[in-house]
């Protein structure tokens, strides 16, 4: 008889459950092992994150104490003049544009803040949707209301009242409704464009020698050393070369062509800005900021810095208008560019800047426009 077969019974004593103990033990130790891991990563990382944030907060503050030192002035709401119909027109046709004053003082000597006239006056003009700029030279010597209800050239306003008076003059007169500026001298203009490696422009043979002049009054003035253009043709020229080119006035055209190389150059440091790396827009903010006088704040300031390339310069034009304008010693106020009608003027000018063919001008400008007439109809040319 076959003996039967038996299977073989699986111990279950004392060696196997500590076997079994031990593996659990062990992989709760590796478990316990991740998290630590984990939770140690984790500090790692917020340490990080926290020392950048300090030196995030650093350079702000940094930042901050920089443009506390540049003339960094606020100028009340209450004291800037806009005309009542522009405060309508603030939100129909110019509702979306940011329009800044530009002033490029006759300053060696650091003085921004007045007593010295406005060599250039420009308003900037952006739509803020496209990124879409206009610029446009109020001819320094232009017969304006002052702000004030005297009238002269309307470069003398900044020279009596400082920002704020010339743009209250830029808005009576030209139906604006500007608050912001930004005001530099030929050293701050000449840093600027030394820190982005110079700029190109087109120099003809008429413009050699007094580039060369103007380089060397300003070398002396500002104690510094220059190197003379020698050719004529698109080249790269250095901070003190391209400030000099801005203020050539001996040539054909005169004044209307110095405020058109004014445009040129400014036209040219926005494209090379466009261009910059963030360190070099860096270098550049601390190089100008103490050679600036703004009512921009540094976070402003900041946000156009990181904006550069969204920004394009599409026209320019000088104010008046080419075809609207005339020119004539006014009695004791000396040479003038005068706004044949400064109504028409002011109509062609928001057509140009804000696409609107039907304004009319306001009721103050109208007055002012009268005034101008009567006051030059005499001594035109």
């Amino acid at each position: 008889m076959a003996t039967e077969s038996k299977k073989p019974v699986k111990k279950t004593g004392p060696k196997n459950t500590d076997e079994m103990r031990a593996k659990k033990a062990a992989a709760k130790k590796r478990v316990e092992a991740k998290e630590k891991s984990k939770k140690k990563r984790g500090k790692i990382l917020l340490f990080i994150v926290e020392i950048f944030v300090l030196l995030l907060m650093v350079v702000v503050l940094y930042g901050v104490l920089k443009t506390e030192k540049v003339g960094k002035v606020d100028i009340p709401e209450e004291d800037i003049v806009i005309n009542e119909e522009v405060k309508v027109k603030a939100e129909t046709t110019m509702k979306g544009y940011r329009n800044v004053a530009l002033f490029g003082v006759d300053s060696t000597s650091g003085e921004l803040t007045k007593n010295t006239r406005s060599d250039s006056i420009m308003i900037a003009s952006i739509n803020m949707d496209t990124g879409e700029c206009k610029l446009v030279s109020v001819y320094r010597d232009t017969y304006l209301n002052l702000g004030n209800d005297t009238y002269n050239k309307c470069n003398s306003a900044y020279a009596k009242g400082g920002p704020e008076q010339a743009i209250n003059m830029l808005n009576m007169n030209l139906d604006m409704n500007i608050t912001d500026f930004i005001t530099v001298g030929f050293s701050g203009l000449s840093n600027t464009i030394d820190a982005l490696g110079g700029v190109m422009i087109d120099v003809d043979e008429a413009e050699i020698e007094h580039l060369n002049n103007y380089q060397l009054c300003m070398a002396e003035d500002l104690k510094r050393s220059y190197t003379p253009v020698t050719s004529t043709g698109y080249q790269l020229l250095d901070g003190l070369q391209a400030t000099a080119y801005c203020r050539i006035r001996y040539t054909a055209g005169d004044d209307f062509k110095r405020a058109e190389r004014q445009r040129e150059v400014l036209m040219a440091i926005a494209d090379k800005a466009k261009t910059a790396s963030p360190a070099t827009l860096n270098e550049i903010a601390n190089d100008v900021f103490g050679q600036i006088y703004t009512s921009l704040d540094l976070s402003e300031i900041l946000e156009l810095l990181g904006d550069v390339t969204k920004y394009e310069i599409v026209d320019q034009a000088g104010f008046p208008e080419d075809n609207m304008r005339d020119t004539g010693t006014i009695g004791s106020k000396g040479s003038c560019v005068v706004p044949v009608n400064l109504s028409e003027n002011v109509t062609w000018l928001h057509s140009f800047f804000f696409d609107d063919e039907a304004y009319t001008a306001s009721e103050a400008v109208q007055e002012y426009s009268e005034k101008i007439k009567s006051d030059t109809s005499g001594y035109l040319n």
